[in-house]
């Protein structure tokens, strides 16, 4: 984390302050957001839908405690709202404090800007939660449409494609290790599952807040260098061809003899992206750069976008937009649908009866030698295995990143495993029948503990990191802090606290409550 820029962190928890004005006006002078969004870890035992105090519904999400807005700016703040010169700035706003209707259309239309590009890292469940806790508290139906929004995974995936030169399979890697591969900084996760709830915050929690939005931007501006380099390639080569007139057509374009040899073999899309490539400043200032624009439904001035950001936008940018389905948790029942129930055996109907569990579920006669299941997470639900060791349940991954499902079956059945997976072609095959295997319905982590009826007597007596178990005896603090010596870094914020820390036989990962 030392290695980051320094930026000013704002605290926001009262309409009536000068950090509410400052984020006001960041919103409408930014053409760069970041967003992020943290929430107390919910209980992973069922527990019925309460209401909460003041609101109009009745909720089964996670309340959202504090929202993170990294904003690039497009114009240094003037001196009478800060002090400190700065081209980004990022504000940290506590939704436990702020009433909500004092922010809610400022955020709505913030997220609907067409001159703001927002990001974000695999955000969409950010703003479901987002979503259910504005309208729990009556701000209409919260938010349903982030656009223009770029995925922090896909550029990190473009950059990769890029780099290597041909086509690369999309994979899971998270921000931490983005973070150290593109900006070689630890961004240590380790206060992501803290009570986000508790007033007030640690310094340490309100910086790992403030660097997991901010990140976002400097992970960016990596990408917009590297777009940026491309299409200035993309103008040489052209221009190589002689094709110095901007203002030629298409069809132009494809009859000049000197492009013949070079062009004409390419598809009309390629062709086309050439074009748009070369379409130097003269095209963006009629397009894209007039001074100011008045939005639609609040006149607030804003800046329009540049030539290189109108430019990610129009090859890259994508949007949220949330279903009503995406507003309800998904393991509800649906009406007309028969809900199954869990079980290892299926009917004898072939393919259309995969889903249809009979019995009891296959991992209740099947366990770790402790009452306790085991489990095999293959590919598509690899992530549920951390949180089944959470729970302390034993949950391993498969050999392999990409296993064949004959592979899948040898390591669950020499390991005594119950196969977890999302993969409905899964149980189409006639040999897997006869295994423990089961399909997970839930697309949330919290959800799917909740479908596997997942007990919480063994919380926290396994590794997340390893799967390997704890010692029985806890650490003190003293021990810990000796024991994570050249190994691991523990929070300063611990050191005051009477807490028990637990380290792992296996790989020696330290962990506290």
């Amino acid at each position: 984390m030392d290695n980051t820029k320094p930026f000013p962190i704002h605290w926001v928890s009262t309409p009536n302050s000068p950090e509410f004005t400052l984020l006001s006006w960041a919103l409408s002078h930014s053409s760069l957001i970041s967003l992020d969004a943290e929430w107390k870890p919910t209980t992973l035992s069922p527990s019925p839908t309460t209401q909460l105090p003041n609101s109009t519904e009745l909720r089964s999400f996670p309340t959202v405690s504090l929202l993170q807005l990294a904003c690039q700016l497009l114009e240094p703040p003037p001196d009478s709202l800060i002090s400190t010169k700065c081209d980004s700035i990022v504000f940290l706003v506590d939704l436990q404090s702020i009433p909500l209707d004092s922010i809610y259309a400022q955020l709505k239309q913030m997220f609907v800007d067409h001159n703001v590009l927002k990001l974000g890292f695999r955000f969409k469940q950010d703003l479901v939660f987002l979503s259910s806790t504005f309208s729990a508290f009556g701000c209409q139906h919260g938010f349903d449409l982030v656009e223009p929004f770029i995925d922090i995974s896909s550029i990190y995936h473009h950059l990769q494609q890029r780099q290597s030169g041909r086509k690369i399979g999309k994979n899971s890697k998270s921000l931490a290790s983005i973070c150290e591969e593109l900006l070689g900084i630890s961004l240590s996760k380790e206060l992501q599952c803290s009570d986000w709830s508790q007033r007030p915050l640690t310094e340490e929690q309100k910086s790992y807040a403030a660097l997991d939005a901010h990140c976002l931007l400097d992970i960016f501006a990596i990408f917009q260098v590297a777009v940026d380099k491309e299409a200035r390639e993309s103008v040489t080569d052209v221009n190589v061809l002689g094709l110095a007139r901007l203002s030629l057509g298409l069809t132009e374009v494809l009859e000049k003899p000197t492009a013949c040899e070079r062009i004409v073999s390419s598809r009309v899309s390629e062709a086309s992206n050439i074009v748009r490539a070369t379409t130097s400043s003269e095209f963006f200032k009629n397009e894209f750069s007039m001074d100011t624009v008045v939005s639609d439904s609040s006149c607030r001035n804003t800046v329009h976008l540049g030539d290189s950001l109108s430019r990610i936008i129009s090859r890259y940018g994508s949007k949220i937009l949330l279903k009503e389905s995406d507003r309800k948790p998904r393991n509800s029942k649906k009406k007309g649908k028969k809900q199954p129930t869990l079980s290892l055996n299926l009917k004898s109907k072939g393919a259309d009866g995969v889903d249809d569990w009979q019995g009891p579920p296959p991992w209740e006669t099947l366990d770790a030698g402790d009452g306790y299941p085991k489990f095999l997470c293959d590919v598509m639900v690899e992530g549920l295995a951390k949180h089944l060791r959470c729970v302390g349940i034993d949950a391993a991954i498969p050999y392999s990143k990409k296993p064949e499902s004959r592979e899948l079956i040898e390591q669950a059945h020499k390991e005594k495993r119950v196969i977890l997976t999302r993969d409905a072609k899964l149980l189409r095959h006639e040999y897997l029948l006869n295994n423990q295997i089961y399909r997970v319905r839930s697309l949330l982590k919290n959800e799917q503990l909740l479908e596997l009826k997942i007990s919480e007597d063994q919380l926290m007596s396994r590794c997340t990191k390893c799967n390997g178990r704890f010692i029985q005896k806890p650490l003190s603090t003293e021990e810990a802090i000796e024991a994570a010596k050249g190994f691991q870094k523990i929070p300063n914020c611990l050191f005051n606290k009477n807490i028990e820390f637990w380290q792992c036989m296996d790989c020696n990962q330290l962990y506290w409550e």
